[in-house]
């Protein structure tokens, strides 16, 4: 099963810096703006899209993981790889590349992989991403809710300062985000970013609405 990015897959290994890996190939980076892309789409034939769509109308972002999965990582930890797009007018902002890590997310047995799409909705949570190392639950109270109904924090589904819909609504109702680590990749952030991939995942992300 195939990560993108391994260094920023596990955030366990990031804070220890227990590794060092190699620079992203360009390949890569083209097949996970493709597989972001993809998960879009499938937002889209979702049941609960009529809902993610009135709250991405109103997003100061989204972050996408097209491949959220578990093992096979440092100390048996589960994590994936993904996108921040941050709106821009009527449109969004090129992606930027950041990883996602935690113990554990929850993720079933024999249900390994799922995808997600955070739907940011306060500028502090906006701004804790971007400050590079956001940990989700010591962030200052900012609240977590998931679209198949269940909540990290007292707050409605409305009202969380983040919204995240997951891929097989009620085989992922169970995930957990509190005390995962999102972290930008600055090597990859600074690589040139596959352009037609790119436009191709803003043009799908603006139509969602």
């Amino acid at each position: 099963m195939k990560t993108y990015f391994p260094k920023l897959a596990v955030a366990l290994a990031l804070a220890a810096g227990a590794a060092s890996f190699p620079a992203l190939a360009a390949s890569d980076r083209m097949e996970l703006l493709r597989d972001a892309d993809t998960t879009v789409t499938n937002l889209k034939h979702d049941p609960s899209f009529e809902q993610a769509r009135k709250m991405i109308q109103n997003a100061r972002a989204v972050y996408i993981v097209p491949k959220l999965v578990k093992g096979g990582f440092i100390f048996g930890a589960e994590g994936g790889d993904g996108v921040l797009l941050v709106r821009n007018g009527h449109g969004w902002s090129a992606p930027k590349f950041y990883g996602m890590g935690s113990a554990s997310f929850g993720l079933q047995i024999g249900l390994e992989q799922a995808q997600l799409v955070f739907i940011i909705n306060s500028e502090r949570a906006l701004k804790g991403f971007e400050e590079g190392n956001f940990k989700i639950g010591g962030q200052g109270g900012i609240t977590v809710v998931t679209l198949s109904g269940g909540v990290e924090g007292d707050t409605t589904l409305h009202g969380g300062d983040i919204v995240v819909w997951t891929s097989a609504t009620g085989a992922y109702g169970g995930l957990t985000f509190n005390g995962s680590v999102i972290k930008a990749d600055t090597d990859e952030n600074a690589a040139p970013l596959p352009a037609a991939e790119a436009a191709e995942l803003r043009h799908n992300l603006a139509s969602v609405w």
